[in-house]
């Protein structure tokens, strides 16, 4: 990477002239969000599982990204764009690389691939119960973080974390696999979000974006197991979830008095959708866009799999995700929203803070 003499690098400097330019969605400067990291499930995924060889979990063919600029599959769980592509835009970013897109086989981010203006870690079929995936996202960002201070230096590396966002969205697995457990589903998972957050903390993260998990038992997959209507118990498990991530999220503001954050309510958001998919242009809330069979969740979306045509009037792509389209309005409330969907502020006013 080319560099300034006796400065920071020449890319970090024509990044912030580059955000002096307001893009045509009208919203803040990039200046006030330097950067963007992403944390999560195949929710934000931007293509990290094309680079694991062992994950099943995997969008990189047809029919995904058929409505990508690109009209191609990029790794991403969608016929499009999904909502970290959309805040990256409401911030005034490029959507954030996949770390692993950038990395050698070592797995060691080398300098002329670094980037400044975010990087996403998130990796489909991620997941908090055990610890394992969403520990590797934690110990990558660690290098990333080093790496920024090599090129910056340590003082302009801590500026820029401390106004960058750390978006946070995981959990759905998790509850896709043990809502039915005979347990406190809460209690068992905030331990090891608690440790990553601090971790994240330790190493300059000072602006959170988390989200909750959505209206699981109302997706496709779901769904087609209980005669087209939604299931209860997985619906509640998810509100119990989220009940303990809010607590998780005051006690860490608490602790650590630096930091803030914007809690996105995904499972209102999402139900506000399903009770009124009017008010959004949404008309299909029960069948996937993509698959086969029941609901179009029999069969994944894979490239024998059928699609509907009008994919903006579908709220889920495939039997788990949502679509493009769908992803738009919600990464709009996490931008945006009011304290019904936000809270303790949405992420316009995080930025300011």
């Amino acid at each position: 990477m080319t560099t300034s003499i006796n400065g920071p690098p020449l890319s970090f400097i024509v990044s912030f002239f580059l955000c002096a330019v307001i893009f045509r969605s009208g919203v803040v400067l990039c200046e006030s969000v330097p950067g963007l990291y992403i944390f999560g499930d195949s929710l934000v995924d931007v293509g990290n599982n094309n680079y694991l060889a062992l994950s099943l979990a995997k969008a990189n063919f047809p029919h995904n990204g058929v409505d990508f600029p690109t009209g191609k599959a990029t790794g991403r769980f969608s016929n499009g764009k999904n909502a970290a592509d959309f805040l990256a835009e409401k911030v005034g970013l490029p959507s954030a690389p996949a770390y692993l897109s950038l990395v050698s086989k070592s797995k060691k981010l080398s300098s002329s691939n670094a980037t400044v203006t975010g990087i996403s870690f998130a990796s489909g079929g991620a997941g908090i119960f055990n610890g394992t995936d969403e520990l590797f996202q934690v110990e990558f960002y660690s290098l990333v973080h080093d790496q920024l201070v090599q090129q910056l230096g340590a003082a302009a590396a801590q500026t820029h974390l401390s106004k960058s966002l750390f978006l946070i969205i995981i959990g759905s697995n998790d509850l896709f696999g043990y809502f039915n457990k005979d347990s406190n589903v809460s209690k068992q998972y905030t331990p090891q979000q608690y440790v990553d957050l601090m971790k994240m903390h330790g190493l300059g993260a000072r602006k959170f974006v988390v989200s909750g998990v959505g209206v699981i038992g109302c997706c496709p997959a779901q769904r087609k197991q209980n005669n087209t209507e939604c299931k209860a118990e997985a619906n509640y498990w998810s509100k119990k979830y989220n009940d303990g991530l809010q607590a998780l999220l005051r006690e860490l503001k608490s602790e650590l008095s630096d930091i803030n954050y914007s809690y996105f309510h995904l499972y209102d958001a999402m139900n506000g959708v399903i009770q009124h998919p009017q008010n959004y242009g949404i008309t299909e809330i029960k069948a996937a866009c993509c698959g086969l069979g029941n609901l179009k969740a029999d069969i994944p979306c894979i490239p024998v799999s059928t699609f509907c045509t009008n994919r903006k009037n579908h709220l889920f792509w495939d039997l788990y995700h949502p679509t493009e389209t769908a992803s738009g309005i919600f990464a709009g409330i996490i931008y945006g929203g009011s304290p019904q969907f936000t809270n303790p502020m949405n992420v316009e006013q995080l930025v300011k803070a």
